[in-house]
């Protein structure tokens, strides 16, 4: 069993918006977080209902996401994949983040997985980020500054 989940934080802005947005970051978390393992079990008792939505996308939504637990030798590490679409026995995208742990993958290649790999899905809607659980997870242990900063830089709307 592994000793650190790796989560990142990964927000998507338009790129004409300003650079002084709080910008993504890594996180290290431990297997037995309780927050974070609530939120992706929110995350995945609610993907189907997502997965609907992201086939027929409402006005005002936007930047349909999936994030995604990958190992290797190396470590666990979960990434969002944006886009991402349905492929036989299972789901494609694009890697959306750097790694910091595993050495398989790449950012902005393509790749395959599974359901069950999921850990927590996201899109936009009139500029507020909805879904992220695990952001949401993250942000009642980070500084306060820092989650206030994300909130109204990115629109991240969490239940408290």
């Amino acid at each position: 069993m592994k000793k650190f989940i790796f989560a990142a934080i990964l927000v998507v802005s338009n790129p004409c918006a300003a650079t002084d947005k709080i910008g993504d970051q890594t996180v290290k978390v431990s297997e037995q977080d309780k927050n974070m393992n609530l939120a992706i079990a929110e995350a995945r008792r609610t993907l189907d209902g997502f997965l609907a939505l992201s086939k027929k996308p409402p006005e005002g939504t936007s930047n349909f996401k999936l994030k995604v637990m990958l190992s290797d030798d190396a470590g666990v590490e979960h990434f969002w994949f944006i886009p991402f679409k349905e492929i036989k026995d299972g789901f494609a995208g694009v890697l959306a983040n750097d790694p910091q742990v595993i050495k398989s993958v790449v950012a902005g290649k393509v790749y395959a997985f599974k359901r069950e790999q999921i850990t927590d899905w996201g899109y936009e809607l009139n500029g507020k980020q909805i879904g992220s659980f695990t952001v949401c997870a993250l942000f009642k242990s980070m500084p306060k500054a820092d989650v206030a900063r994300y909130k109204k830089d990115h629109g991240f709307v969490c239940e408290d």
